[in-house]
């Protein structure tokens, strides 16, 4: 019998075929190979003039449906468009949190405290990952604030209320500690403010004005809007300069790119829109890098001018420090 082309294909593909449905077979009745399901320490580090940086990750908080309700004066399709641009499901958005060690030399400044592992049930990997970076909550000496929301100031204290951080001067932007200690500020989150900082004596809590140079080469920026005091630090050594932002925006994708978006969390949108715009022209136009709070770790990059808005260019990533 003879076979022709046809046939010969036919009959190879059969012969391939069948080591592995045999294959397959073996697999589904092998042991499964356990997932980690663990992400590597959350921690990257970088040189700025003479000092070191360390950005910490603290995990992050699942918003969902974040077209109904999260930008105040946008409808779902625009804030949907808006996560589609930038391949972000439609469904929810992850909020990263992360944190800013300036390690001089001479001084350990950690710039706002996280999340402590009090809220969200996807943060809290801060103690980990400082651990990992080398980094005890008692080398910490200075805590510097850029506002008072709970996922800023939680990591002051223990669940059960006592202090993280036994070493460290906590220094504040008195607009910011006169607002939420006063009588002017919602109730639950003043109330939750103020007992992270009770833990600390009142003598290892400095008032600063929001625009004073608090330590060497530590400069505030004042930022209003999102809270009454917020205040951004610009920490310079040599030639160097980087901004820790704070929450002058949440996620780039929402209101760095569309500066004139009201999140629901900015406390005096207005105002916090004009600070935007302000800010962003001023780091554009000097290329000065910046670590934002919000945005997905590491956290570190440029803005650039974009048609009404502004787009993120993350620093290129290095092995080195």
């Amino acid at each position: 019998m003879s076979l022709d082309r046809r046939d010969l294909l036919v009959a190879s593909t059969a012969a391939l075929a069948a080591p592995a449905l045999g294959a397959t077979a073996a697999q589904a009745s092998a042991p499964a190979v356990p997932f980690s399901g663990r992400q590597a320490p959350g921690f990257y580090r970088l040189r700025l003039g003479a000092f070191e940086v360390t950005i910490i990750n603290d995990g992050y908080n699942r918003r969902p449906s974040p077209g109904e309700g999260f930008v105040r004066n946008a409808d779902r399709t625009a804030v949907e468009a808006a996560l589609a641009r930038a391949f972000l499901p439609l469904g929810h958005l992850d909020i990263s949190f992360n944190l800013t060690v300036v390690n001089t030399g001479r001084e350990m400044i950690l710039f706002d405290t996280g999340t402590g592992g009090l809220l969200a049930a996807t943060a809290g990997t801060m103690w980990d990952n400082l651990a990992a970076a080398g980094l005890a909550p008692e080398a910490v000496t200075k805590i510097v604030f850029t506002h008072f929301h709970g996922d800023h100031v939680s990591g002051l204290v223990t669940r059960e209320g006592t202090a993280r951080f036994p070493n460290a001067e906590l220094i504040v932007p008195e607009p910011e500690w006169a607002f939420w200690m006063g009588d002017r500020a919602p109730a639950q989150p003043a109330a939750m403010a103020k007992s992270r900082f009770a833990a600390y004596p009142p003598e290892r809590i400095r008032r600063v004005a929001s625009n004073s140079e608090v330590l060497p080469g530590v400069r505030g920026v004042p930022t209003p809007g999102h809270t009454p005091g917020h205040t951004s630090w610009l920490v310079t050594s040599a030639e160097a300069s980087l901004l820790v932002l704070g929450d002058v925006t949440n996620h780039p994708a929402i209101n760095l790119r569309n500066p004139g978006w009201h999140i629901v969390f900015d406390m005096d949108p207005v105002a916090a829109e004009a600070t935007r715009r302000g800010l962003f022209d001023r780091l554009a136009a000097d290329r000065t890098l910046i670590a934002g709070y919000h945005w997905p770790f590491p956290s570190l990059g440029y803005v650039r001018k974009e048609g009404e808005g502004y787009e993120m260019v993350p620093r290129e990533w290095s092995p080195s420090v």
